[in-house]
């Protein structure tokens, strides 16, 4: 099992630090340094910003949306930073949720799966350089009856093949993503459910397309604080996931609510739910169990964090990576040292 980091978003007052734990990641021997977007700050300026000071760690997207790109742009994006960074990039994609696709980005979020497929198949497309036509529900390439033509990509990325992650949760995407991906990046991983979350699906997509586990790349962002009192450092992340379980979507399209549904948390999702969208975000973060942090997050001992770790692998994990939680810029370069640690005392360096 490999190491990475996530950075999140940036622009909140913090990109030195972040800069700085990238760095020390990348000194650290970490895989990859992954960035995200939503409506704030854009993934590829902060990961052309990180590549260009460091030096071996790879940089991707976690994720690029959908919505917010034509294929062919990202497409020329991947291009560009796969060359600048010299075969650094890995691409990951999102179809990011309703609220942002509509509200945001003004696409509607209809049949994302069907959108997901054509968007991967154009982005593959014009990485091989060939001429780029395309007939699909979603896109046409070149537009009929007009005067555009078949163009092809003048970039020279460092790969022709870009490793094409997919951020996953629902069955039915998950099973997509095993088959078109290669990778899955996921969120709010449990080890003891990932067989029955995740993986089951994935395995589904990889045996219609007639491949294996062989390669694919299960790479899920599992938060990490180190400290003696792990009820305290839990409490730290119930507004994370009071967020997501009960605040991102809507009441009746919330992925994270599901997911927090399938690992056997109805009730508790659903006052979750209930009492953010009243408003009572306190009250949402109060009601999230105990052992869904617990379960979700590496959190305490260096020795209690490998112990996690080693649950992980077991699990079927490829890429564990961590967002290392801290005040402080030293307390974030802690948890991130703690994280190699956790992985030699653990058995899997």
């Amino acid at each position: 099992m490999r190491l990475g980091i996530n950075l999140g978003y940036w622009g909140a007052g913090m990109d030195a630090d972040n800069l700085a734990v990238a760095q020390e990641a990348d000194r650290l021997g970490y895989d990859v340094c992954w960035a995200a977007e939503a409506y704030g700050s854009d993934a590829p300026t902060v990961l052309a910003w990180v590549a260009a000071q460091t030096e071996r760690i790879d940089v991707g997207s976690a994720i690029l949306q959908i919505p917010a790109r034509q294929p062919a742009m990202t497409a020329m994006t991947a291009a560009t930073l796969d060359s600048l960074t010299k075969g650094r990039f890995r691409l990951g994609l999102g179809v990011s949720g309703p609220q942002v696709s509509e509200g945001w980005y003004g696409v509607k979020f209809d049949k994302p799966l069907a959108r997901t497929r054509e968007y991967v198949e154009i982005v593959r497309k014009a990485m091989t350089r060939e001429r780029l036509s395309y007939e699909g529900e979603h896109w046409t390439l070149p537009l009929p009856d007009g005067p555009g033509k078949p163009l092809k990509l003048t970039v020279h990325p460092e790969r022709e093949h870009i490793p094409l992650y997919i951020a996953a949760i629902g069955p039915k995407n998950l099973e997509q993503t095993g088959e078109i991906a290669d990778g899955a990046l996921l969120i709010f991983p449990a080890a003891e459910h990932l067989e029955a979350t995740a993986l089951t699906h994935i395995r589904a997509g990889r045996e219609k397309a007639g491949l294996t586990m062989e390669g694919f790349d299960v790479c899920p962002t599992v938060p990490l604080a180190l400290g003696d009192d792990v009820n305290a450092l839990a409490d730290v992340f119930r507004p994370y996931t009071a967020l997501y379980v009960g605040g991102m979507g809507s009441r009746k399209q919330n992925f994270y609510n599901q997911l927090a549904q399938r690992m056997g948390y109805e009730k508790e999702a659903a006052e979750i739910q209930d009492k953010y969208l009243a408003g009572d975000k306190t009250g949402a973060a109060a009601a999230v169990p105990h052992s869904l942090i617990d379960s979700t997050t590496l959190l305490g001992s260096v020795e209690r964090i490998a112990d996690g770790m080693r649950a992980y692998a077991d699990a079927g994990v490829t890429t564990l990576t961590l967002a290392p939680a801290g005040f402080t810029l030293d307390e974030r370069v802690a948890a991130l040292r703690a994280g190699t640690e956790a992985m030699e005392r653990a058995g899997l360096a």
